[in-house]
């Protein structure tokens, strides 16, 4: 049986205690990562792993928008299509793009559009994956074996909280599309391990995207020990969960699963 390992986003950003948007319980999530990589390193036949990466001035910090007296709004603020009509919060940047994108975040039936502490930025030391994990993704590479590195979240004017699209992808924007070519390599493996961070927001989401391809829902294992979920969101991914399920994925611990 042909097994891919599948980390989203396990960054210092999300996984240290210092990282600027850290995620409380993550650091245990990558210390049961490495073990579990380590103790079954010849039984891993690759290992997949995505890098989410940011502008500082980006659609999801603080910097990108101003209220009427010029103030940012605080991280965990909530922006929505009303509040820009409204003038409540004013996109510094391409206007028309933005009020379009938060009326597509609706219709499609996306999480609501929330800023974020600046975290992340594209060449950072907080965007880097977490050494402990890079560690044991290196210790299995050595035995001749190839991880692939995805990144994402690049666009600024667009999330991109899933592992395969942006939230709303973007004509023109071939950064923000569906990654054609990660669809094509999960599909040759038999089971796909996730696990990463947050539970809450991009394993959540890289997990709804693939309800588009319910083979694959089939050969899902989600390693429940190694991602937490973002403080005050624990419930806003519970029914993709609860659907995942019901597609005949599985939801279990590193140390229960039988390789």
């Amino acid at each position: 049986m042909k097994t891919a390992l599948f980390i989203i986003d396990m960054q210092n950003d999300f996984c240290k205690p210092t990282g600027s948007l850290y995620i409380p319980g993550a650091e245990h999530d990558v210390a049961r990562l490495s073990t579990f990589i380590d103790t079954n390193s010849g039984l891993l036949n690759a290992i997949i792993l995505t890098q989410d990466n940011h502008q500082v001035m980006d659609i999801a910090h603080p910097g990108f928008w101003r209220n009427g007296k010029g103030e940012f709004p605080a991280p965990f603020t909530g922006i929505t299509y009303a509040d820009i009509v409204s003038g409540v919060w004013i996109p510094r940047f391409e206007k028309e793009l933005v009020l379009q994108y938060l009326n597509a975040l609706d219709v499609q039936g996306e999480f609501p559009h929330t800023i974020w502490p600046e975290h992340c930025l594209m060449g950072s030391e907080g965007a880097a994956i977490v050494p402990e994990i890079m560690n044991a993704v290196n210790q299995w590479a050595s035995q001749g074996r190839f991880y692939q590195l995805v990144v994402k979240g690049t666009n600024p004017f667009t999330e991109h909280f899933g592992a395969l699209r942006s939230n709303v992808p973007i004509d023109g924007a071939p950064e923000t599309q569906l990654n054609v070519e990660l669809v094509m390599k999960l599909k040759t493996f038999d089971r796909i391990l996730v696990a990463g961070e947050a539970k809450s927001h991009c394993v959540a989401n890289t997990i709804k995207q693939l309800f588009a391809y319910p083979d694959l829902m089939k050969r899902l294992v989600i390693l429940n020990d190694c991602m937490s979920n973002v403080p005050g969101f624990e419930q806003i991914a519970d029914p993709i969960y609860q659907r995942a399920l019901a597609m005949g994925a599985v939801i279990t611990n590193s140390t229960n699963i039988n390789l």
